[in-house]
């Protein structure tokens, strides 16, 4: 049987990042703050090609007591953090998630 048949039917990319857009919506209440300006940042498939490794970047506020803005829905600084997921290339499953360092 030809190789090409005999591998399975991969999730294309489009597939991984809506996975992994489920998945951190389903999870933001366990972030602590609401994350701001969600983007995709990395995509990138495994070298064996087993996972898609999906990096998203958002912004989480600084918690600053007494901010007068607060009021006026202006945060006082924001922190940008990244999370890298990795995606089963097979079934679209999350398979991990992890903080990606700078």
């Amino acid at each position: 049987m030809p190789e090409q048949l005999q591998q399975s039917k991969k999730i294309d990319v489009r597939a991984a990042v809506n996975a992994v857009q489920i998945y951190f919506q389903s999870i933001q209440d366990l972030i602590g703050s609401e994350p701001k300006n969600v983007r995709l940042e990395e995509v990138e498939l495994s070298e064996d090609k087993k996972f898609w490794l999906i990096t998203l970047g958002y912004n989480l506020a600084n918690s600053v007591k007494n901010n007068p803005l607060e009021n006026l829905g202006i945060s006082i600084g924001e922190n940008r953090e990244y999370k890298i997921f990795k995606v089963d290339a097979e079934t679209g499953e999350v398979a991990s998630m992890k903080i990606r360092e700078l």
